[in-house]
């Protein structure tokens, strides 16, 4: 049955209806309300006056950008595996089944390669970000078929190969789910992408798929500020032995821009993180949320704070208007002009002593900080303001305060493995015949691909994840000499494991150490 844009629509104002049910405020108040908080703006409708300076003291911040920090600190791989085909260095492996895992290796490089590319560590930034402030971050994999490979299906270079994956970042208030109560997107019957598209490109979209005149006129009807709402439904069409395809269409309110097409990928194209999982709900659960009540009560505390050092420091001047009639100002060394008795003088002028303010206020301002830091996992240890005696007790202390962060590091990994499905989905589905562009230790090399042999393959991810930083480059170049000097580790491995910056020709002492150049010892 044909998908009527009206329908399609209603379902995408269904979905409004219950994103803002949701929680106290509704997820899209709530959203906004998070960031004003995350970015500063925390006495937002306050109605406090300009009276008195209104002090923040950004814990929320504080907390966001040392977790995401943490999350990103640990250089990860992804390995590809098939499934029904074992991954291992065998002889007794088929001829079919050796292919495999070369593609399955090439799979990890290209990756790489394809990361690159796309600027997928400040996608991964973008992220973690929406993630951190909204509860979800969703990365958004699409084909773009004009877009230069610099690649040609001939030798004579005639024949230039065109289209590649993009990738973008959505916001999750634009992302509207079939079914509101199952977590996994992957079963969700249908996602709907939501978009606010200039007018001009809304039409010229739609005169390429073959839009008559009176759809066009549709358009331009529900066109406001010189842009149109458009729905893109991805949805699963499924065939006959039970298998299926992700088709999508794009409408605006009453007309189609873009006819119902076949995808042909098995997946759909978007991986999502989830900064705290919320059982039955595709959505997550941002933590700001609830450490905003902490965040302005801090922030009411330190401004009574300063206002009470402000008024101390300044006490009020109290003037006898009978004995002086010239102006008084503040400024300090200010003659002040007095006629009469030494009495008159003694009375003429005096200063109302302020209330001192309790210690204790501090205490508590203090500990409130404190602890609020401390229940989020952003400690003084994890944030590196506590000094530890040694090395070895540092990193201990640090490895401890990083234990709550594993959870959330997980669920990044899960996006990331999701991520690298859907790449390979985009590969096998849409790539025909390409070289594929490999980097290793070696340099950049190309091997050829038929996408057509390996469509129906089940792809697997995992990924590997190297080593977090613990140690300052400091700490690891002492770590590093008192390996050396114990014989652990010889020269060549040293200098080469030394941190960036610390050496401006590092790899021109490597080749003198190879060579034997260099003098004996460091």
């Amino acid at each position: 049955m044909k998908l009527q844009p009206n329908e399609i629509y209603e379902e995408y104002q269904n979905g409004v209806q219950h994103k803002a049910s949701l929680g106290k405020h509704g997820l899209f108040e709530q959203n906004k309300i998070n960031e004003r908080f995350f970015i500063g703006d925390q006495w937002h409708g306050a109605k406090c006056g300009n009276d008195r300076p209104l002090v923040r003291y950004n814990v929320i911040k504080r907390i966001g950008d040392y977790k995401m920090s943490q999350i990103l600190s640990s250089p990860i791989t992804v390995d590809f595996s098939v499934e029904g085909v074992p991954k291992q260095n065998s002889t007794s492996l088929s001829g079919s089944e050796s292919d495999v895992n070369s593609l399955t290796l090439a799979f990890s490089k290209y990756f790489d390669v394809t990361a690159e590319r796309l600027g997928f560590n400040t996608l991964q930034e973008k992220l973690l970000r929406n993630a951190f402030i909204t509860g979800s971050g969703v990365l958004y994999t699409y084909w773009n078929p004009n877009l230069k490979t610099g690649l040609f299906a001939d030798d004579k270079k005639t024949s230039e190969i065109m289209g590649d994956i993009c990738c973008e970042i959505l916001d999750i208030d634009n992302i509207y789910f079939g079914d509101e109560y199952i977590e996994d997107i992957q079963n969700q019957p249908y996602i709907i992408i939501a978009s606010n598209t200039p007018l001009n490109d809304a039409l010229k979209e739609a005169r390429i798929n073959g839009a008559n005149i009176t759809m066009l006129q549709n358009i331009e009807n529900s066109a406001v500020d010189g842009k149109v709402l458009v729905l893109t439904k991805l949805f699963k069409e499924y065939k006959k032995n039970g298998s299926y395809t992700i088709k999508g269409v794009k409408v605006c309110e009453n007309a189609i821009i873009r006819p119902e097409f076949d995808t042909f990928l098995r997946l759909y194209s978007l991986s999502l993180f989830k900064w705290e999982r919320k059982n039955n709900s595709p959505y997550g659960e941002s933590e700001i949320t609830y450490l905003i009540p902490n965040q302005i009560a801090i922030n009411r505390m330190i401004t009574a704070n300063v206002w009470s050092a402000m008024t101390t420091g300044m006490p009020i001047m109290l003037v006898n208007g009978d004995t002086i009639t010239q102006k008084i100002t503040n400024e300090p060394g200010q003659i002040i002009k007095v006629y009469g008795s030494n009495e008159d003088v003694t009375g003429a002028v005096k200063y109302l002593t302020p209330p001192t303010f309790s210690q204790e206020y501090e205490s508590s301002i203090k500990a409130l900080v404190e602890n609020t830091l401390a229940q989020s996992g952003a400690n003084e240890v994890a944030l590196g303001d506590h000094r530890a005696d040694n090395n070895s007790a540092l990193r201990t202390m640090r490895e401890a305060s990083l234990m709550p962060l594993i959870i959330t590091k997980n669920r990044f990994y899960s996006f990331v493995e999701d991520t690298a499905r859907i790449w390979a989905d985009f590969w096998v589905t849409k790539y025909s015949k390409r070289a594929l562009k490999l980097r290793d230790a070696n340099g950049i090399s190309y091997m050829p691909f038929d996408a057509e042999k390996y469509k129906n393959l089940i792809f697997s991810t995992k990924v590997e994840v190297s080593a977090g930083a613990l140690y300052g480059d400091g700490e690891r170049l002492e770590t590093l000499l008192q390996l050396f000097e114990k014989g652990i580790i010889d020269k060549k491995q040293l200098v080469a494991r030394l941190p960036d910056g610390i050496l401006a020709d590092k790899k021109q002492l490597l080749d003198e150490i190879v060579r034997g150049d260099g003098n004996e010892g460091v």
